[in-house]
């Protein structure tokens, strides 16, 4: 099985005893966080895995948890925004933190914190949503086109994931985060570090180019899931898989939200 840049994904147990893979980046604050908490990697022992119970996985049981997943962290985020309880983000960004470091490091699925993690998250999103709300609108939409247009591409084979493709994304995922944290460290000492979140000509071509690898990188959580499919893991897997897209789809709005508030003149 191919690896993919999801955490979560390398949790997933084979028939054959393997693993798949993953990892996640982002921007800003919480963008570098999410980059710091992508780049933990876990394993499953592949005896225990030989071992696991439960009806094979389908296709169904990952739209459907991806599904719930998602819809909580809308009606988080909108609530959030309704209610103008926006001092809750960044506790809430902590805690979906916290939540994403246990259910890499545990090694077991979780509904109840797959869904801990997408409620948080949906707080904390909301919260910084809440500044530019036509702008939020925007991103969602721009989140939903970006998933569901990969998603063809995946299916239809335009780009195929093949371990070529994988390397090279994992060069991408490694060179964003490093690029990321050399900004963030140089923002202490310089105002604006490296220039490359300040809404400058820079920042704009950086912010595309990571949403450009975002993008890309979905493909390989597809190929993930897919491949879990195939290989037959339990049905309670299906929140692994849950998680991870959850979590490339928070590290996708992010930078489309920040990308977009550029053009806000913020």
């Amino acid at each position: 099985m191919r690896s993919t840049s999801n955490p979560a994904f390398r949790n997933l147990p084979t028939q054959q005893g393997g693993y798949a893979t993953f990892d996640r980046s982002g921007g800003g604050m919480m963008g570098g966080a999410s980059a710091y908490a992508g780049a933990q990697t876990s394993h499953v022992d592949p005896s225990r895995a030989t071992q696991e119970t439960g009806r094979p996985i389908t296709i169904d049981d990952i739209v459907q948890k991806t599904a719930i997943s998602g819809g909580l962290a809308l009606i988080a985020g909108f609530l959030t925004v309704w209610s103008g309880f926006t001092i809750l983000a960044l506790p809430a960004f902590i805690v979906g933190l916290v939540v994403a470091l246990i259910v890499i490091f545990r090694q077991k699925p979780s509904a109840p914190l797959t869904l801990t993690y997408s409620g948080a998250m949906g707080v904390a999103l909301g919260g910084i949503s809440a500044m530019f709300p036509g702008v939020a609108l925007q991103a969602v939409i721009g989140t939903a086109g970006v998933f569901f247009g990969m998603l063809v591409v995946y299916k239809t084979g335009a780009v195929r994931v093949t371990p070529r493709f994988t390397k090279w994304m994992m060069g991408a995922l490694i060179g964003v985060v490093v690029l990321m944290l050399a900004n963030l460290v140089m923002s202490f000492f310089v105002g604006g570090g490296l220039g490359l979140r300040d809404g400058s000509p820079l920042a704009i071509l950086f912010s595309l180019v990571v949403i450009g690898v975002a993008a890309f990188s979905l493909l390989l959580d597809f190929d993930a899931a897919d491949n879990a499919v195939k290989s037959g893991v339990p049905e309670k897997y299906s929140w692994y898989i849950a998680f991870g897209l959850m979590t490339t789809l928070v590290w996708l709005y992010i930078e489309i939200f920040r990308l977009l508030t550029y053009f806000q003149g913020d």
